[in-house]
């Protein structure tokens, strides 16, 4: 793996994933997020279109994945874990610029096949360095990583908490589909950035307005859809 190498990633929300992914860009390479909820067929569709040669997976999903094309080698995040506290901890010679990829990720492919968009470190640094002076994110600001990480919400959620220096809360699966849970996580996590789709937040409000907890928000940031200002008058 080095610079502009693909690296695709099948990984449940959880530490395993935030490291494998910090592992791809410390070797020079770009990931391609991969949920291991869509169908086998779309996987492998995004795994054969991106041309990825190595997929970073987890023990529990193999029997799940599609069969792999010939020359992809998927390695286990969760392999032997003993056996990674002996490898080296010093960061690698290798440096992206800001030019070289840090992530291709794919459309939903509502009209047509999913297509791959390719993102170059300098992307994400604007994104960041631009709203930086709008919001003054720090190190107390406690974010939640709502999303899935093949949408493209998430690349903010992450890299936003831990650029940042910020706090980063991985919410699982299950509790990002039940208003009630992830309402209550936020309050027990004191979370202070929440990052939602107006249609999930309406869900939130209704969870504020029915067992009200103290929150510590200090911003609400939206996206992935038009936001109706009028929904927010509660």
């Amino acid at each position: 793996v080095g610079t502009d190498i693909l690296v695709g990633m099948v990984c449940e929300r959880s530490l395993d994933m935030v490291v494998g992914l910090l592992a791809i860009l410390k070797a020079g390479g770009a990931y391609v997020p991969l949920d291991p909820t869509y169908p086998a067929e779309r996987l492998l569709y995004m795994i054969e279109d991106s041309g990825v040669r190595v997929l970073l997976t987890q023990d529990s999903l193999r029997v799940s994945l599609p069969a792999m094309p010939a020359g992809v080698e998927l390695v286990d995040l969760d392999f032997a874990g003993a056996t990674w506290s002996t490898c080296d901890s010093g960061n690698l010679p290798t440096r992206p610029a800001a030019e070289n990829l840090a992530y291709v990720i794919y459309t939903s492919g509502s009209t047509g096949q999913p297509k791959g968009v390719e993102v170059e470190h300098r992307n994400v640094a604007r994104l960041m360095r631009t709203t930086q002076a709008h919001f003054d994110f720090g190190a107390r600001d406690v974010w939640t990583l709502f999303h899935s990480y093949a949408f493209d919400f998430s690349v903010w959620e992450l890299w936003g908490a831990l650029l940042y220096g910020g706090r980063l809360v991985v919410v699982p699966y299950a509790i990002s589909r039940s208003p009630e849970e992830f309402y209550q996580l936020v309050a027990s996590e004191q979370v202070t950035v929440l990052n939602q789709t107006p249609s999930a937040f309406r869900q939130f409000m209704r969870g504020d307005a029915e067992m009200p907890q103290t929150l510590a928000l200090k911003w609400v940031v939206f996206g992935g859809e038009a936001l109706e200002l009028g929904t927010l008058a509660p």
